[in-house]
């Protein structure tokens, strides 16, 4: 099931939220924001046409 817009941005704002300040700690949770902002915004890599597959966007 695909997330509608105000979704995403629910989950990101959600995300915020759980950061630590400690980088090791807050990777994952960045990674979780990156990824959702990817989708949130249709943003795939420069120079693909296809999906990225790196980071699961």
């Amino acid at each position: 099931m695909e997330l509608t817009k105000e979704q995403l941005e629910k989950e990101i704002e959600s995300l915020n939220g759980q950061l630590t300040g400690d980088m090791f700690q807050d990777m994952d949770i960045k990674d979780k924001i990156h990824n959702l902002t990817m989708k949130l915004k249709g943003v795939k890599p420069m120079d693909s046409s296809i999906d990225c597959v790196g980071c699961g966007s």
